[in-house]
């Protein structure tokens, strides 16, 4: 469209106008998803407690199941942040981090001495940091690191040569420790995740702690971006240990990436969806559905299922991404789906559960960018208790939430509506 006008304008004699109105075509192109979205095949076929959805997962996703795990699922910074330091504290052979945030404070300092005191005692630790969502690590703490003996990498520098794909970005976050303890959800290094979410400079956010075999997924994820990142292979069984039994849990760590044709945790959430009988509760604080994924949703409320989406309210460090997808709440409300705006404090969690067996904790926001422009890793998990806990939070999340009710959306003013639908326009990046 921005060419057409530019070409139109180039034709009219309009040479300046026609340069800006290339030069934003140009953009758009390079910032252009190249991910191929599910649209065919999005019929109900079997259950979630059926075999055919575990075998199907597994096809469509091309990640098997990995068994002997242990999980935990830790509710806030005053869970998650001291179960990973701990488990730092007790590394021996390597300690493995890829995070799209780590910002300067008193946790990022907390972290890079615990890692730098592991380092000067021979344990190897490598830090891969996003270019962007990590610029303001701060000296102090990368002086701690270095000093400590800590490799670093930054993923994507915006270089000439990186300009084809500066917009795809890193946004895991995952701790790694040993090859065999893994941490990952929707949390990275940073003040606003300490605490418990009581007041709204404390966000409220899950993390998942596999211990076990499932570990390697992760890791996997890690040695693929550092390989790409620095040319380095990662190795050896200080990194992929033999896989020794933890638990009894199966998990499958599914990794998406913008290399990939089709997003692996789309499919995983599409079939999810498409596979409910029950209930789905969905927790993500940027809540941009495509059409593709309404359609299921709205199919899914119509066959019965009872479908509750939480997302972040008032508290959202992300406005453009609140509006946008507060435009696009009409046809769900209509087919009596649920949506709850939480707002006690930035909802940041990014979780679903589905007919009260089966889960997914992640980094992977719904919407396109984490689906078709980021690296994002999601633990999938079959058991009805960890689906249970899951449930539970979600209950009581809703305490602190605020039910959109349609008539009332209809009622929005007209500035909500011209900035929604802005907002929307710029969907694929947001």
């Amino acid at each position: 469209m921005w060419l057409v006008v530019g070409v139109g304008l180039e034709a009219g004699d309009h040479g300046n106008a026609a340069v800006v109105f290339a030069s934003v075509a140009f953009f758009c192109y390079l910032v252009a998803p190249r991910e191929h979205i599910p649209r065919y095949g999005l019929d109900s076929k079997f259950a979630v407690h059926s075999h055919e959805f575990l075998t199907s997962i597994v096809g469509a996703t091309g990640v098997p199941f990995l068994q002997n795990n242990k999980v935990t699922v830790l509710n806030n910074g005053d869970e998650f942040y001291p179960a990973m330091l701990e488990a730092i504290a007790n590394a021996k052979k390597t300690i493995t981090m890829e995070t799209y945030i780590y910002w300067a404070g008193q946790i990022g300092r907390q972290f890079a001495l615990a890692m730098a005191d592991r380092a000067r005692a021979g344990v190897s630790v490598k830090l891969l940091l996003d270019a962007i969502g990590s610029a303001t690590i701060g000296k102090e703490i990368l002086q701690i690191l270095k000093e400590g003996g800590c490799e670093i990498a930054w993923y994507n520098r915006i270089w000439l040569r990186t300009m084809g794909h500066f917009n795809h970005r890193n946004h895991r976050k995952s701790l790694i420790v040993d090859g065999r303890v893994a941490f990952t959800g929707g949390a990275g290094i940073g003040d606003q995740w300490n605490g418990d979410a009581r007041t709204k400079k404390h966000w409220h956010d899950i993390q998942v702690h596999v211990e076990g075999p499932g570990a390697i997924g992760l890791q996997a994820g890690f040695a693929q971006n550092w390989l790409e990142t620095t040319g380095e292979l990662v190795s050896g069984p200080g990194y992929f240990p033999p896989p020794d039994a933890a638990g009894t849990i199966s998990t499958q760590t599914i990794l998406s990436s913008p290399r990939s044709a089709s997003s692996a945790v789309r499919i995983m959430y599409y079939l999810s969806i498409m596979s409910a009988r029950k209930t789905i509760y969905i927790a993500n604080p940027y809540f941009i559905p495509d059409d593709s994924a309404v359609q299921i949703l709205v199919e899914a409320s119509q066959r019965g299922v009872d479908v509750k989406v939480m997302v972040a309210g008032i508290h959202n460090d992300m406005r453009i991404s609140r509006y946008a997808g507060i435009h696009l709440y009409g046809r769900l409300l209509e087919a009596g789906i649920e949506i709850h705006e939480y707002n006690r404090t930035m909802l940041h969690q990014k979780t679903m559960v589905v007919d009260g067996i089966w889960t997914t904790i992640g980094t992977t926001n719904f919407d396109n960018r984490s689906f078709a422009l980021d690296e994002e890793s999601n633990v999938c998990v079959y058991d009805r208790r960890l689906a249970e806990q899951l449930e539970s939070i979600f209950i009581e999340d809703l305490r602190s939430c605020k039910q959109v009710i349609l008539g009332q959306w209809r009622r929005r003013g007209l500035k909500k509506r011209v900035f929604g639908a802005t907002c929307l326009f710029l969907k694929e990046q947001i």
